[in-house]
């Protein structure tokens, strides 16, 4: 039985959401910052500077997550459920 056989749909799914939202990163937002300068200590502090957006934006998802998990009865009562 080969091995993707035996992982389930959803971590497919949450693995190519993952690595698209990487390769989106990685063009938007790296290629760019390191495109802009010329040195490579620059280039160097662009990368750096572009990890910390990369943990902001993880850090602003998983707040959002969170929220949504914890009032989610709240939220299915204002939609009407």
């Amino acid at each position: 039985m080969p091995i993707v056989a035996e992982i389930g749909t959803e971590y497919l799914l949450f693995g190519a959401a993952g690595l698209i939202s990487l390769v989106a990163f990685a063009a938007l937002i790296l290629v760019p910052a390191i495109g802009s300068f010329s040195r490579t200590w620059e280039k160097a502090t662009a990368v750096i500077v572009s990890l910390f957006v990369l943990l902001a934006l993880l850090g602003v998802g998983v707040a959002i997550g969170i929220g949504i998990v914890y009032y989610w009865d709240d939220i299915t009562h204002l939609f009407g459920g």
